[in-house]
This record gives structure tokens, C-alpha cells and sequence, in this order.
């Protein structure tokens, strides 16, 4: 049984097992996406500690952290998923999804859900539009490399 848990940045151990994990997957999309300037790949263990974001990881019953999930109330009402992230040897294992589900129900009374990726990143757009996202804009944040924005209503 998979637990998901609040991750307090402040505990070394949680960073560099956090770290770890954002490197491990963000790599991935990287080579999916083309593009290797992916912010979280540039943070290092110290700027990690110091975000603002909340980050919720889902542990497996040794306590490991398959995956992790960050969030940011950016204005009233709306919480942008920052960050998801899932460690390769996790995949297909319904840890992002759950990780999703978690986000809603926590935040059962935002009006707006928002999150963004890679538009090669495939797995990503099936996860999102899977859990009722829509995409709504598409951004190109370097040559060739472009962003789809997705919403989501909070009163599913």
C-alpha cells in the first residue's frame, strides 16, 4: 500500500532523496521533450530547500519515495501543479494519477486546477487529460520546444 505524505524540505535526507527523484524523471523529459534547460534540473539541492512550492511524495511500504508532486496557490482559487514527477522505475504504476487525485481532494475548494508540460511529453498529456485537464494554450519557451497549458475545473 502506497502512502502519500506532506515532505518537509527542512529534513536533509527528504531533499536529497527528493533531488534525486526530480533529476531521475526530469532527465527523462528532457530527451522525450528535447530540451535539457528543464528548471528543475538546473536547482540544486540548496534552491530546492527554498521553494516555495508544497511537495507531497507518495512513499511505498519501505518508506521509499516513488514520486512526488508540488503545488502553488499563484492567486485565490487557483492551485498550479508545479512539479510531478515520478521515479522511472515507478512507471505505469499509477503513482501520478493517485499523487493527482491526492492534489484534488486536498484542495477540494480551489475553483481552478493548472499545470503545464512538455507537448512531446505524451505520457504527461495522457496523465492530465485522463484526470479531466484541458488544454487551453500552447507556449514555445524555446525553438522548437513548445508547452501546453492545461485547466482543470476545482468542482469535479
Amino acid at each position: 500500500m502506497n502512502t502519500i505524505i506532506k515532505l518537509n524540505l527542512q529534513d536533509d535526507s527528504t531533499v536529497n532523496e527528493l533531488w534525486s527523484l526530480q533529476h531521475k524523471a526530469y532527465r527523462l523529459e528532457a530527451e522525450l521533450i528535447g530540451f535539457h534547460e528543464i528548471p528543475p534540473l538546473l536547482e540544486t539541492r540548496d534552491m530546492l530547500r527554498h521553494v516555495k512550492e508544497d511537495f507531497y511524495g507518495c512513499l511505498d511500504s519501505n518508506g521509499e519515495l516513488m514520486g512526488a508532486v508540488a503545488t502553488e496557490e499563484e492567486s485565490p482559487g487557483k492551485l498550479t501543479i508545479t512539479r510531478m514527477m515520478v521515479g522511472p522505475e515507478h512507471f505505469r504504476k499509477g503513482v501520478a494519477g493517485n499523487l493527482l487525485e491526492y492534489v484534488f481532494k486536498l484542495y477540494d475548494g480551489m475553483e481552478q486546477f493548472i499545470v503545464s508540460t512538455g507537448k512531446l511529453n505524451i505520457p504527461a498529456v495522457t496523465l492530465y487529460t485522463k484526470h479531466g485537464f484541458v488544454a487551453v494554450g500552447l507556449e514555445e519557451v524555446a525553438p522548437g520546444v513548445e508547452l501546453i497549458e492545461f485547466h482543470r475545473s476545482g468542482t469535479h
